[in-house]
C-alpha cells in the first residue's frame, strides 16, 4: 500500500470521526437549545420557532413564585458543601495510605474500595432508610448526604493522583522535619489540586441533580433540594406548561453549566493527568 494510500485512509477516519464528534454534539445541544428558546419566550411560541417573536423573563418570574426556590437553593448549596468537604477529608486520607504505605491486607481493602464502584446506590436504599430511621436524621440534609460521605472513586482517583509523586518529595519533606500530615497537607494537596477541581465538579453535579434518595429522606421545605423542589412542576391538573418548567429547569441547571464551562480546561486535563495509569 502507498504511502499516500495510507494518508488517504486516515484523512477519511479523521473526517468521520469530526463528523461523529459535531453529531453527537448537536445532538446533546438540541434539547438545551430548546429548553433556552422555550424559557424565554411567551407560551404560545414554545413550539413555534418565530425568530420575531418577543423575548420575555416572566417565565422566570412565575416559576420563582411557584415554589421557595430560595430555600431549595440554600438546601442544594448545603448539601453539596458538606457531601464534598466530607469527601475530600476521607478520600485524601484513604488515598494518602493506599499510595504511600504498605501495611498487612492493604491489597484486600483496596479491592473492596472499588468494589463500592460496582454496585450502584440504589440497590442500598431501603437499608440506608432504615439506617437514617434508626438513628433518627430522617428529612434533613445530614440524612442526605451521610451515605455519600465516603466515595471509592474518589479515593481510587486520588490514590492514582499521589502514586504519580516522586518519593523524593516525600524524603526532602522529612529532612525538613515535615510528620506525615504535613507532607500529605504541604506537598501532595498542591500537587493534586487538578484532581481535587475535577473531583469537586463531578461530585457536586452528582449531588446537585441526585432525586431519588432525597425524594424518599425528605419531608419538608426545610430539607428539600433543588431536584425534589421541582416536582411542583409536574402536576397536570391544570395542564403543562412547558415555558416555565424549562424556566424552573434553566434555574437549577444553570449554575453547573456555568461552573463547567468555566473549569472545562481543567476538568479535562486533570483526568488526562490523574488519570488512570
Amino acid at each position: 500500500m502507498s504511502t499516500a494510500n495510507i494518508y488517504d485512509g486516515k484523512g477519511i477516519y479523521r473526517y468521520l470521526d469530526t463528523a461523529a464528534a459535531w453529531t453527537l454534539a448537536i445532538l446533546w445541544g438540541m434539547p438545551l437549545l430548546y429548553a433556552i428558546w422555550t424559557a424565554f419566550h411567551p407560551a404560545e411560541f414554545s413550539t413555534s420557532f418565530n425568530l420575531m417573536a418577543p423575548l420575555t423573563l416572566d417565565n422566570f418570574r412565575k416559576a420563582w413564585n411557584a415554589a421557595p426556590f430560595a430555600r431549595y437553593f440554600v438546601n442544594t448549596f448545603m448539601l453539596v458543601t458538606l457531601v464534598l468537604s466530607a469527601q475530600l477529608v476521607l478520600c485524601t486520607l484513604a488515598a494518602y495510605a493506599f499510595a504511600k504505605y504498605e501495611f498487612r491486607g492493604k491489597t484486600i481493602l483496596f479491592a473492596l474500595v472499588l468494589m463500592q464502584l460496582m454496585i450502584m446506590p440504589d440497590v442500598l436504599i431501603v437499608e440506608n432508610y432504615r439506617t437514617m430511621g434508626r438513628i433518627g436524621i430522617l428529612d434533613s440534609t445530614l440524612s442526605i448526604s451521610l451515605p455519600y460521605m465516603a466515595s471509592a472513586f474518589g479515593i481510587f482517583l486520588l490514590r492514582q493522583a499521589f502514586k504519580s509523586i516522586p518519593k523524593e518529595l516525600d524524603d526532602a519533606a522529612a529532612v525538613e522535619g515535615a510528620g506525615p500530615l504535613q507532607i500529605l497537607w504541604r506537598v501532595y494537596v498542591p500537587l493534586g489540586r487538578p484532581v481535587y477541581l475535577a473531583y469537586a465538579l463531578v461530585s457536586v453535579s452528582y449531588h446537585w441533580n441526585n432525586f431519588l434518595w432525597p425524594l424518599l429522606v425528605t419531608n419538608t421545605v426545610n430539607s428539600r433540594p433543588l431536584t425534589v423542589g421541582l416536582q411542583v412542576f409536574s402536576s397536570t391538573e391544570q395542564g403543562v406548561d412547558w415555558s416555565i418548567i424549562t424556566a424552573a429547569t434553566l434555574m437549577t441547571s444553570g449554575p453547573l453549566l456555568l461552573g463547567f464551562l468555566l473549569f472545562q480546561r481543567q476538568f479535562v486535563q486533570s483526568f488526562m493527568r490523574a488519570g488512570i495509569k
